[in-house]
């Protein structure tokens, strides 16, 4: 008698796992009732290998500039060019007088080293510019678009990041100075009536640097400060008139209408020294990926041999990415806040198509630090994935084809940066293109290797 509790227990848990959504059913097929419930619990060693990343799409909200090296992922380089807008329609008073131009570069945080110092030097794009429309990788080409003349040279400056003159209590900036040339010829060669005729006189900017190697700007904003003033005739209360002027200025800002890239290299990164065989890289920006295989053939193979049955249920199939050598000094890449677990097949399109992840074709998982079981100061990092729905569906479509699964499916492991909405819903997914970096337990790591842990049943 006092096992029916027990009894009772475990046939309402495989209830529960009978009334996952039918995307987790293997095959298809209806059971008489005197058929009985079958469960079974197996686990999956898989594949991992690094995959060194030469260039990603480049969507940045923010941009890197500035060069940082770093012993374990390699050194990273990055420069900006950048559109800038224009006040369409905008005509200067017929009175009106240049006076004065810099350009402002706006940042939150930097990386790496505050006290290192960098020089910037900022070009004029002369010989082409964007499409709006276009898709620009980070290994972008700056040679296709400007040529590095001093007809084209508009400022340079070293400086250390906390030399920025404060904004607001959470922005700082670095401005450069124009020369009286720029003034002037922007005053009188530039075309405001639509963007299109803007872009045409003015191509956009190049950002680069030249010196320096221990430190990156996260550049939030770009803009030009235009400076002039004109006068005119007001009427005095008292009678008469008197000449009035005013100082006023306009600004030409980099913004989602028109468009960025952040060119981001990784010099030495041929060089860089192979991981230990225990462990795997996932760095940004378009750095290191990690490549993971699920033995699909062998899955199937297992719950044929463990489910006697003609429509198996898969109510469960976790990967846990564990994070290892947690760096804790703020000079080094911060840990990679978001992950995305997604079908190789389909990476490409996933990021060239701004799509959202999918159960079947793309998981997302966020770092995770949770206490180790019967401990009371262990933590353990990690990125959970629940490849149930995405196997249960390669198993059936190899099922429709009336093929044998794949003895591997190709994941990858990339870092991204995600949006949400005020309902906590994904917005969008982007690869991470600011520093980030984390070392994971291989499929080969002798402690705690990389596998997939399943729960299926049958009926």
């Amino acid at each position: 008698m006092k096992s029916y509790p027990i009894i009772l227990v475990i046939l309402f848990s495989l209830c529960v796992f009978s009334c996952k959504d039918n995307l987790t059913d293997i095959g298809t097929g209806i059971q008489p009732i005197s058929d009985r419930i079958q469960i079974a619990t197996d686990t999956f060693h898989l594949m991992s290998e690094n995959v060194t990343v030469s260039s990603i799409i480049s969507k940045p909200d923010s941009f890197l500039l500035g060069t940082y090296s770093n012993s374990k992922f390699g050194s990273t380089y990055a420069e900006i060019l950048a559109q800038l807008n224009c006040p369409v329609g905008f005509i200067f008073p017929p009175t009106a007088v240049a006076d004065s131009a810099s350009i402002v570069l706006g940042f939150y945080t930097s990386f790496g080293y505050k006290k290192s110092p960098m020089r910037v030097n900022i070009y004029e794009m002369n010989k082409k510019t964007f499409d709006y429309s276009g898709i620009y990788h980070t290994d972008i080409n700056p040679t296709e678009y400007v040529d590095k003349s001093s007809s084209n040279f508009l400022s340079s400056r070293i400086f250390k990041a906390d030399d920025a003159k404060t904004l607001k209590s959470d922005s700082n900036s670095i401005k450069f100075p124009l020369s009286a040339e720029f003034v002037q010829r922007f005053f009188k060669n530039t075309d405001f009536s639509s963007t299109a005729n803007f872009l045409n006189d003015f191509k956009g900017l190049y950002i680069t640097t030249d010196y320096g190697s221990a430190s990156l700007l996260n550049v939030s904003s770009i803009y030009i400060d235009y400076y002039y003033h004109h006068t005119y005739q007001a009427t005095k209360i008292n009678g008469g008139d008197s000449l009035v002027t005013v100082n006023t200025f306009k600004v030409f800002i980099a913004n989602p209408e028109v468009r960025q890239v952040n060119r981001i290299v990784h010099p030495d990164q041929a060089t860089v020294p192979v991981p230990d065989a225990g462990v795997n890289y996932i760095a940004s920006p378009s750095a290191w990926d990690t490549r993971v295989g699920i033995p699909l053939n062998k899955i199937q193979q297992r719950i044929n041999d463990s489910i006697q049955s003609k429509r198996p249920n898969l109510n469960s199939a976790v990967i846990k990415v564990e994070a290892t050598n947690i760096a804790v000094d703020t000079t080094k890449a911060p840990t990679t806040n978001y992950m995305l677990l997604i079908k190789e097949s389909a990476y490409e399109n996933f990021f060239k198509n701004n799509e959202l992840p999918s159960d079947t074709c793309a998981i997302l998982a966020a770092h995770k630090v949770s206490l180790v079981a019967n401990t009371t100061d262990v933590y353990e990092d990690y990125y959970s994935f629940d490849c149930a729905r995405l196997i249960a569906n390669e198993l059936k479509i190899a099922k429709t084809k009336k093929e044998a699964p794949a003895d591997w499916l190709n994941m990858r492991l990339v870092p991204v940066q995600v949006a949400f909405n005020s309902s906590s819903a994904v917005t969008s997914v982007k690869q991470d293109n600011l520093m980030s970096a984390v070392s994971i337990r291989s499929a080969k790591n002798t402690d705690s290797p990389l596998r997939l842990k399943m729960i299926f049943s049958g009926f």
